[in-house]
């Protein structure tokens, strides 16, 4: 079963804002929110994981890309 978390989680584990989230959020580049009842709202922990594992990836791309650009 996936675990939902809420918006104090997310923030403490991403170090994101509300208003960060919402606008990653409202363009696609963050997990969307799930309603969990009509009043609460949260996100699938494993979601937030993938999101936080592929910036650490694209983070060390650039450092790498950028050691090698210009390079002969």
């Amino acid at each position: 079963m996936r675990k939902i978390i809420g918006k104090k989680e997310v923030k403490e584990a991403t170090g994101l804002s509300d208003t960060t989230i919402w606008r990653l959020e409202r363009v696609g580049r963050f997990p969307r929110r799930v309603n969990t009842s009509e009043n609460r709202c949260g996100w699938f922990e494993d979601e937030v994981e993938v999101w936080q594992n592929s910036l650490t990836r694209g983070i060390e791309g650039r450092v790498i890309q950028q050691a090698t650009c210009g390079t002969k």
